[in-house]
C-alpha cells in the first residue's frame, strides 16, 4: 500500500485515472489532507535533481509509491447501475464479495511481483552506479589519464588490466558495505521493536514501517550515493588547477579589499584549510558528504532515531574499510597505489 509523502500515513490511492492517460486528479492524505504524493506528476528530471538534493518526499515517492497507486474511475452512469443491481439481486452482491476477495488476492500478487521489480532495480542501478564509481576511482589513482582527453592511445592493455582491477574491488567494496549495513538494520531494528514492546506502547507503526522491506536498504543506498557520484564525477572530468590559488600576485594581495593582513592570523589559518594542496576534495565529498547521505536516506526508510542510523552506517564503513585493506594490494597491483586505494576508502 502506498503511503502520503508528507505524513507516511497509509493511503489507498495516490491519483485517480479518468478516461484517457493524461487525465488524473491527485487524491488528499485522509490524516494531513494534503495531496499524497506530487510527484506523481513530476518527469524523471525532477526526481533526479530532487534526489541529488536530498529531499525526503522522492525518496518516499520512489521507495514505496512508484509504480503503485492509481485507481481508474468508472463513468457515473455504470456506478449507478451495478449500485441499482446489487440492491435488487442478492446474487449480484454475492458475486461483489467475491470479487472483494479476488481484489484481496491480486494485491498480494501485486506486491510480490513489485518486490521482484525492486530487485530488478537494485541490479540495475547498481550496475550503472559501479561502473561510475569505478571510472571515478580509475581517475584518483592514474590522474596523468585525464578523463576528459580524447587521446585513446594512452590507453593500453595495463590500462584496461588496472580498470578491471579498480571495478572488482568497487564491486566487492560495495557488496562489503552494503552486507554491513543490511546487518545492522536488522539488529538495529529488532532491538527497537524490542523496546517497544516492553514499553508495551499502544501506538501503532507508522505507514513506512509496515511497507518496509529490507530490499528498500540497498535501494536506498544507491539512490543517496547519486549526490557523491555526481559531485565526484565532475572532479574527475574537470579537475582543478594546481596552483590557482597561488596564482595572485602578492602586491596585488595586499591592496585587494580582501586581504587579511598578518594582524589576524587565526582568519588567515582557517582560510588556507580550503586550500588545494591541504584538503582532499574527493575524500571529504566520498566520505563526509556520502556518509551523510546514506544517513539521511535510511533515516527516511528506517523511520528511527538518528543516533541508530549513525551507528549503523559506521558499522557499514567499518566492514568496509576491512575488507578493503584485504583487497587493496591486489587492486592496486603495487604497493603505493594499493595504499593510494586504502586511503581513498578509509573515513
Amino acid at each position: 500500500m502506498p503511503v502520503c509523502t508528507t505524513c507516511t500515513h497509509p493511503v489507498a490511492y495516490l491519483y485517480t485515472v479518468y478516461e484517457s492517460a493524461y487525465n488524473f486528479r491527485l487524491e488528499q492524505c485522509p490524516a494531513c489532507h494534503a495531496f499524497a504524493d506530487p510527484y506523481v506528476e513530476h518527469d524523471e528530471l525532477t526526481l533526479i535533481l530532487d534526489l541529488i538534493l536530498l529531499k525526503r518526499d522522492v525518496f518516499r515517492h520512489l521507495l514505496f509509491n512508484r509504480g503503485t497507486g492509481a485507481r481508474k474511475a468508472k463513468k457515473r452512469r455504470e456506478g449507478n447501475v451495478d449500485a441499482m443491481t446489487a440492491a435488487i439481486d442478492p446474487e449480484v452482491a454475492k458475486g461483489r464479495d467475491a470479487a472483494a476477495e479476488n481484489d484481496l488476492l491480486d494485491a498480494t500478487l501485486h506486491d510480490s511481483q513489485h518486490e521482484l521489480a525492486r530487485q530488478m532495480l537494485i541490479y540495475k542501478l547498481g550496475g550503472a552506479l559501479l561502473l561510475v564509481d569505478a571510472i571515478i576511482r580509475w581517475a584518483h589513482l592514474h590522474p596523468e589519464k585525464a578523463l576528459a582527453s580524447a587521446d585513446l592511445g594512452s590507453w593500453s592493455r595495463e590500462s584496461c588490466i588496472s580498470f578491471c582491477r579498480i571495478f572488482v574491488g568497487c564491486l566487492i567494496e560495495t557488496l562489503a558495505f552494503h552486507l554491513g549495513i543490511l546487518a545492522a538494520c536488522l539488529v538495529c531494528l529488532k532491538c527497537v521493536d524490542g523496546w517497544r514492546a516492553l514499553r508495551r506502547s499502544g501506538a501503532t507503526a507508522s505507514g513506512i514501517r509496515q511497507q518496509f522491506r529490507l530490499s528498500h536498504v540497498p535501494l536506498t543506498l544507491l539512490y543517496s550515493s547519486l549526490t557523491k557520484l555526481f559531485l565526484l564525477l565532475l572532479l574527475s572530468v574537470w579537475r582543478p588547477v594546481a596552483g590557482d590559488s597561488n596564482s595572485i600576485d602578492c602586491s596585488e594581495a595586499h591592496t585587494s579589499p580582501g586581504y587579511c593582513s598578518s594582524d589576524q592570523p587565526v582568519i588567515t589559518a582557517a582560510l588556507q584549510i580550503f586550500d588545494e594542496d591541504k584538503l582532499d576534495r574527493d575524500w571529504v565529498i566520498r566520505n563526509v558528504l556520502g556518509g551523510m547521505a546514506a544517513g539521511f536516506g535510511l533515516r527516511v526508510v528506517l523511520d528511527c532515531h538518528p543516533f541508530f542510523t549513525t551507528l549503523i552506517i559506521l558499522f557499514g564503513w567499518l566492514v568496509k574499510n576491512t575488507v578493503a585493506s584485504f583487497v587493496s594490494k591486489w587492486v592496486g597491483g603495487d604497493d603505493v597505489t594499493g595504499d593510494a586505494w586504502l586511503a581513498y576508502s578509509i573515513p
